[in-house]
């Protein structure tokens, strides 16, 4: 009985032994789990369908327009209305942003003083209206707020100003009976008071527009200022070398045939620089000759400067634009070079825009739309600069920082030099020398505030070309002693024979490296 059980046993220990174990798909646990895994993919995937085919919609409608725009609407208000997303970033534009080097300190309604500063600023402009009020910049919501406050009114200002600081092509067709080109020519015939009169009399006194950059019917971009298509096609015609903006290299070398226009010659990425460049320049604005870009010869500090040494007034004297009230020199007022100087640097010539930097690139929905939010990158370093350079912004941030930190060091030397060189002309001026026996150092001073104010104008502290900045407040420390050394001589028992001027180095144009002095 016993044995039989026991074979009983071994018998189904060896039939569990036959019969295996279910495999892991035959198990009910993992059947459930794999549906339920299947109703979350499938349900994932309909979920990502359809916010394709949203976007899709959003994408197709948006830039559906609910009114109509045209030339002649120059409040960005009724542009927002079709284009929302770009007006809000732009009303920004209103608010205080400031860097350790730009932006607006002081008061929200009243921006620092430059001159207070930097008192050598004031020192420099001596005999010129910058000398009364000169502030840290505000957005371009205030741009012509701020032009109509300044204290600069006081002293005689031309009408051209207006073509920087407003939406002022209507404007301009209506000086000119319907071409605009004509009334920019006549504008500035008149003083800034009766312009701004007429700009506020046809209803058009707004900041620069969205009408200023893009076409109202195919919002393309476009250049409309006369001052900038002027000066492009002078520095198109000229032989100076111009990397960064390849279509004028093109245009030359198919023949020059015709006049360069940026809005049929410039491809879209130079265009999102140009927009900036029409204003964001050196230019002429007074009331001896319409505004004026001084690109003939180019776009260097060399350049611009043999430009204006060419150029002649009415009375047949050579150009400039103010006598020093302390030493009589004819000084040249550099103005806001930042197009000019950002042409000399490596972003420029590797095809980087301003837009890319100022105004990136952010996502609405399904729409990609250029931030118009204009503000310095150092505020918004992942959009602006981290798109292109993989490092950590702390990085970034210290890398600019130590640019333009040597960039004021030199900047604070140059203004140490010229007020130097100021001292020693009125000291020997204090001792008999004649304003021809001066003539030197005067010409010295010419030079290095032409060199130091195109600078210390220019807002980006040297980051837009660190080494040519350099390179320029070099030269304008450089020409402030001379100058010094020069007037010292003449405080002297004997008056020493003229100096050479030495020319600067590095400087592209060698008609300007060495001039003697008369």
């Amino acid at each position: 009985m016993t044995e039989k059980k026991t074979d009983e046993r071994e018998g189904d220990a060896d039939d569990a032994k036959a019969k295996p174990s279910p495999h892991w798909y035959q198990k009910k646990s993992t059947l459930i789990g794999l549906l339920a895994l299947t109703a979350v993919v499938s349900g994932g995937l309909a979920a990502l369908l359809v916010n394709i085919s949203e976007r899709r919609v959003e994408g197709k409608f948006a830039q559906q327009r609910l009114v109509a725009v045209t030339e002649n609407d120059t409040d960005p208000e009724k542009w927002g209305r079709n284009w929302p997303a770009q007006y809000d970033s732009y009303k920004q534009t209103a608010l205080r942003t400031a860097t350790k080097y730009g932006g607006h300190g002081g008061s929200e309604t009243l921006p620092a003083q430059k001159i207070e500063r930097d008192p050598w600023l004031a020192r420099m402009f001596q005999g010129y209206a910058f000398s009364i009020d000169y502030r840290d910049r505000r957005g371009h919501a205030f741009m012509l707020h701020d032009q109509e406050q300044t204290k600069r009114l006081s002293k005689p200002q031309s009408g051209s100003c207006l073509h920087c600081h407003a939406s002022v092509m209507p404007l301009y067709r209506e000086l000119g009976g319907g071409d605009a080109m004509k009334g920019f020519e006549k504008s500035y015939e008149f003083s800034y008071q009766q312009l701004n009169q007429k700009l506020h009399d046809l209803g058009h006194a707004h900041p620069v527009s969205c009408v200023d950059c893009h076409d109202p019917g195919t919002m393309q971009l476009r250049v409309t200022r006369p001052g900038f298509l002027v000066g492009i096609a002078a520095l198109a015609q000229s032989k100076a070398p111009v990397p960064a903006i390849p279509s004028i290299e093109r245009w030359r070398e198919a023949g020059r045939k015709g006049k360069y226009d940026p809005n049929e010659d410039a491809t879209r990425n130079e265009l999102r620089s140009f927009v900036c460049g029409q204003c964001h320049v050196e230019y002429y604005c007074a009331t001896a000759m319409p505004l004026t870009f001084p690109w003939g010869n180019g776009l260097t500090v060399e350049d611009t400067e043999k430009f204006w040494d060419e150029a002649k007034l009415k009375n047949g004297e050579r150009f400039f634009d103010y006598k020093h009230a302390e030493t009589g020199a004819a000084i040249l007022k550099a103005q806001h070079p930042e197009f000019e100087v950002w042409s000399q640097g490596t972003h420029a010539r590797a095809g980087v825009s301003c837009s890319d930097c100022h105004m990136p690139y952010m996502r609405q929905g399904a729409s990609k739309v250029s931030d118009h939010w204009v503000r310095s990158p150092l505020l918004n370093v992942n959009r602006a600069c981290q798109s292109c350079h993989r490092a950590d912004e702390k990085e970034l941030l210290a890398r600019v920082d130590a640019i333009q930190n040597r960039n004021h060091e030199l900047l604070q030397r140059g203004g140490k030099a010229i007020v130097a060189l100021i001292d020693g002309i009125v000291a020997a001026k204090g001792a008999g020398a004649s304003e021809t026996q001066l003539e030197p150092a005067l010409e010295l001073q010419r030079r290095a505030q032409w060199r130091l104010d195109f600078i210390a104008a220019e807002n980006s502290m040297g980051f837009h070309a660190p080494q040519e900045t350099a390179r320029v407040l070099a030269g304008a420390i450089d020409y402030a002693r001379q100058g010094e050394v020069v007037a010292m001589r003449w405080s002297s028992a004997a008056a020493p024979s003229a100096p050479e001027i030495e020319g600067d180095a590095g400087a592209n144009d060698a008609s300007t490296a060495d001039v003697e002095a008369k």
